[in-house]
């Protein structure tokens, strides 16, 4: 039996050290919203972006009735609505509650949870149980309001994908127990399976008691001190450690049809859904498994099961739609924030302009970034695209750090064909 236990943060990209408690969370939610350049801003927590089929219709409801009728994908599968009245707040948070999205008002910036898309789907563990559970837990956990909207769990199901991630918490599975991993830390504790969100809860009570010196936001913000006591903490209070290194990068849902058309996955380019997008997505899971999958990737998986013959017309009409439903899509591992002029920081509309260097699917995926924030960026190994006040500059990042020996030189503003031919040709490393 377990014991109990006595965001962002700028990328490691950017020059400075830990962020710091030194304000209020400012990170957006449905009660409290973000004032962008294109209206206010509210972000949906999705945990482990499963929707169901009402659900997903709610969203739109919300989307069309607040705010510009579109819905965007965030990098932990929730849903961001743009272009909203500042006064709305009331009324989205009373249509979302009515739909089941808003369970806890003190909670709900605090439910931050990533899942593996195709858990239980092609023969891996389902974690649909942890999910549910951990959500649970969360919201019935005063301390637990008090997690900034950066903290991030991870819910893995033993392929590495979402371990990848970077989360705060992460519980894999690992047959009839779990390992629960603690921020980037190398050694994982093997822990009941039925015990792994009661440990994820009681690590992330852990870290908010470590950071009330510190500040910190999140694990990695914690100095190496406190972390490294942090992580003997959670130790002492669950089982056997296991060496186990975090995947240096996490691989997404391929588009198309998995495990016998147990399900289909898409990607959405830039992570920007329509109205009718959304509408057609949300009637295909009606048909079928009626739920969605946001992932991580800006992309969603469509449990099934599905005949083949469903699931490649399913697959037809997606990709009509203008969604990404093979590998081999130009638009396939490209990813951008939001740019100019939905953000008043960003330097260039870096969304039309990774438009504009499409081409032939690439070896690394790429994200423009429209200013040195990189908001939304990927983990692992990508190619870094920023606008800078003299141009862009693209990097070859490994791990969430650029090596300057890979750095292609700065692309001046006015030469879209030579930007498109330099990231072309380091996506192709």
């Amino acid at each position: 039996m377990l014991a109990a236990m006595p965001d962002s943060a700028p990328s490691p990209l950017s020059a400075g050290g830990p962020a710091l408690r030194d304000s209020g969370d400012a990170c957006p939610g449905t009660l409290r919203l973000h004032r962008a350049d294109d209206g206010a801003l509210a972000r949906v927590r999705v945990p482990g972006g499963v929707l169901s089929a009402d659900r997903a219709d709610a969203l739109l409801a919300a989307a069309g009735r607040f705010g510009d009728g579109e819905l965007h994908l965030t990098s932990r599968g929730n849903v961001q609505l743009r272009g909203l009245d500042a006064e709305c707040a009331g009324g989205l948070a009373e249509l979302l509650t009515a739909a089941g999205l808003l369970p806890s008002a003190a909670h709900e910036r605090a439910r931050n949870i990533v899942a593996s898309p195709l858990a239980g789907l092609d023969g891996s563990p389902p974690v649909s149980g942890w999910l549910s559970e951990l959500d649970g837990l969360v919201c019935g956990s005063a301390a637990a309001a008090s997690l900034s909207g950066r903290f991030l769990f991870a819910l893995d199901d033993g392929r590495g994908d979402v371990d990848a991630l970077g989360a705060d918490v992460t519980l894999i599975a690992a047959g009839d127990s779990c390992l629960l991993r603690i921020g980037a830390s190398d050694e994982v504790f093997r822990v009941p399976s039925g015990e792994g969100p009661r440990a994820a809860l009681l690590a992330a009570e852990a870290f908010l008691r470590a950071a009330r010196d510190s500040g910190a936001w999140r694990v990695k913000d914690l100095p190496d001190g406190v972390r490294a006591d942090l992580v003997r903490t959670v130790g002492a209070g669950a089982g056997p450690a296991v060496h186990r290194p975090r995947p240096r990068t996490a691989t997404p849902p391929a588009p198309g049809a998995h495990a016998s058309t147990s399900a289909i996955s898409v990607d959405v380019p830039l992570g920007r859904l329509t109205s009718s997008q959304w509408r057609l997505l949300t009637e295909t899971a009606r048909r079928y498994g009626n739920e969605l999958r946001l992932t991580p990737w800006r992309g969603i998986v469509v449990p099934g099961p599905f005949a083949h013959d469903e699931a490649v017309e399913a697959l037809r009409a997606l990709d009509a739609a203008g969604l990404i439903t093979a590998p081999d899509s130009p638009w396939t591992g490209v990813g951008a924030c939001i740019g100019h002029p939905g953000c008043a920081k960003s330097l260039s509309d870096v969304r039309a302009e990774a438009g504009a260097a499409v081409g032939p699917a690439g070896r690394l995926p790429v994200y423009w970034s429209g200013c040195e924030r990189r908001c939304g960026h990927p983990h692992g190994e990508w190619i870094d695209v920023v606008a800078t006040p003299d141009g862009h500059r693209i990097s070859h990042v490994r791990g969430e750090r650029r090596d300057p020996r890979t750095t292609v030189p700065t692309v001046r503003n006015g030469d879209p064909a030579r930007l498109a031919a330099a990231v072309a040709e380091a996506r192709a490393l």
